[in-house]
């Protein structure tokens, strides 16, 4: 009989996620990480604590404020799915990393596409890590890679055709 996500969690990470009830709340799957294959130097939305999963040598959490905090080295990013444009104008900017968004009819969502140096569909059916369970969003997702070292992992992870 298999465990339960919260089981598995616990077990692989010594770690239980907490939802706070936020629509933003929906964590990047280890499995994403693993298939990437990349360490990367921040994470720049995390939750309080990080996520034990994300190979990132430091995180930034809400009270650091990622937004106004300075960016150093290759990034992850899983912005804020309800305002993702100031994010992705930061990205962008600083030009070296890895970004995971939802598909949008939004200009962010096209100045990324136009301006990421590798682009990959996500799978549809791709689950997030809430709470203490798996959950999928409504929207397709989409990871933009700026830089050579990201857009390698992207090519090298077997997730999905990179462009």
């Amino acid at each position: 009989m298999g465990s339960s996500v919260s089981e598995t969690l616990d077990m692989e990470f010594g770690y239980n996620l907490i939802d706070t009830g936020s629509s933003d709340d929906y964590y990047t799957p280890a499995h994403i990480f693993e298939a990437l294959g990349i360490e990367f130097d921040l994470d720049v939305a995390s939750p309080e604590g990080g996520i034990p999963w994300i190979p990132a040598k430091r995180h930034y959490t809400i009270i650091d404020d990622g937004l106004a905090s300075p960016w150093e080295g290759t990034v992850w990013m899983n912005p804020p799915y309800s305002s993702p444009r100031k994010w992705i104008e930061k990205f962008i900017e600083h030009g070296d990393g890895i970004c995971l968004v939802p598909t949008s009819k939004a200009n962010w969502f096209k100045q990324a596409w136009d301006q990421a140096d590798g682009v990959m569909c996500m799978d549809p059916a791709l689950k997030f890590v809430r709470g203490n369970s798996f959950a999928q969003i409504q929207y397709l997702t989409i990871m933009f890679a700026m830089g050579d070292q990201s857009v390698a992992a992207l090519k090298r992870s077997g997730l999905g055709r990179v462009r």
